[in-house]
């Protein structure tokens, strides 16, 4: 491992994936995060777009000449234990990551990026998608949204987590959520403010992707590792 790992940043981050994303997806990731971090072989795409990543990381299996150009710097990480979105938050350290291209084109690539947000809690993450922008709930924190009325709110539990909310028109509380269990999907918010508090990790809250912004906001106001109510 590199020593002066890991790579600190005092803002938030835009990190890319090779996953499906376009242009559009990135500069409204871009806005909130103007630094950008490439994963791996994504660093040719932002080379395609003219896009320069203060780095890429990953095992360097996929990446091009023309990646590693347009990079300010590479960073091999050699193991097969851990996919290249798990390399890139553990070799760096920032207040805030957009995800792009983490989602999409491939179900297991999905599926490998929602394993990354459970492996690395302490990492305050929102995956951009094409529909949906979506974050792991830090358990025992209180999510303040604010809303418009019916705006869509789904939360899907990657592990058994119980919840309370308020402001939902079908309300969470007393509820055991659990995969093929109980699964609290196309939700939406009754009058615009929404409040979510689970017990647990593992609530995968998930909403337009129009309210990217205040996810961001709400998910990087809470401090790595805070398990109490925060205002």
């Amino acid at each position: 491992m590199t020593q002066d790992l890991p790579l600190r940043f005092d803002q938030p981050v835009t990190l890319v994936g090779d996953g499906a994303f376009d242009r559009a997806m990135l500069e409204e990731a871009r806005e909130l995060g103007p630094t950008v971090i490439a994963a791996d072989g994504a660093a040719d795409r932002l080379a395609a777009l003219g896009v320069r990543p203060a780095v890429a990381i990953g095992d360097l299996d996929s990446i091009g000449a023309e990646g590693r150009a347009a990079a300010g710097r590479v960073v091999k990480i050699d193991e097969q234990d851990t996919t290249d979105f798990e390399k890139c938050l553990h070799a760096t350290r920032a207040p805030l990551y957009l995800a792009v291209g983490f989602t999409g084109r491939r179900l297991d690539h999905t599926l490998a990026a929602l394993h990354a947000l459970l492996a690395r809690p302490e990492a305050r993450v929102v995956l951009v998608g094409e529909a949906e922008a979506m974050a792991m709930a830090p358990p025992r924190v209180t999510l303040r949204l604010d809303l418009t009325p019916r705006a869509r709110v789904s939360v899907f539990p990657l592990r058994p987590v119980t919840g309370r909310s308020i402001g939902l028109r079908w309300p969470l509380d007393g509820i055991a959520l659990a995969p093929g269990v109980a699964i609290a999907t196309s939700n939406e918010a009754s009058d615009g403010a929404v409040e979510l508090r689970f017990d647990g990790p593992g609530a995968l809250v998930m909403l337009e992707r129009a309210w990217l912004e205040t996810l961001a906001e709400v998910i990087g106001a809470v401090p790595p590792g805070a398990t109490a109510d925060r205002a």
